[in-house]
């Protein structure tokens, strides 16, 4: 298995969709890393990744707006495809199994970044063990 895991800030509002009764969280995330090219001169690369989050909890997808800073892992795939000038191109894919929120800006509540919204993995708050049991 191949995992891809990606910080980066949201390029526009996530939208839902239905697909063959399945839910599905469609977002796009940019992540912008600065270099020095051969003559010394600052520049910025950004990379595009589109999302795909299939999932029952659609309670995140309110959040994934504009501008938002996230953290997403998940199963990438790169997509070919012909421009309509001929060129050949390629897009970056993700299919996303766990997406956490890194900031409060564009937050409708306003409230402190929350946990990871991963199926099946419960947040920290759900963990009964004991925390003084530790296994060294």
């Amino acid at each position: 298995m191949i995992k891809l895991q990606v910080i980066g800030n949201l390029g526009k509002d996530s939208i839902t969709n239905q697909v063959n009764g399945k839910n599905v969280i469609n977002f796009s995330v940019a992540h912008t890393e600065k270099f020095k090219d051969a003559q010394g001169v600052q520049k910025d690369k950004t990379i595009w990744v589109e999302c795909a989050y299939w999932t029952d909890r659609l309670g995140v997808a309110p959040y994934l707006k504009k501008g938002t800073q996230v953290y997403v892992e998940g199963t990438p795939d790169i997509r070919t495809y012909t421009t309509n000038d001929g060129r050949n191109g390629a897009s970056l894919q993700l299919r996303v199994f766990s997406v956490q929120l890194l900031g409060n800006a564009n937050r409708p509540d306003g409230a402190s970044p929350s946990p990871s919204f991963s199926p099946g993995i419960p947040s920290p708050n759900e963990i009964s063990e004991p925390v003084d049991d530790l296994p060294f």
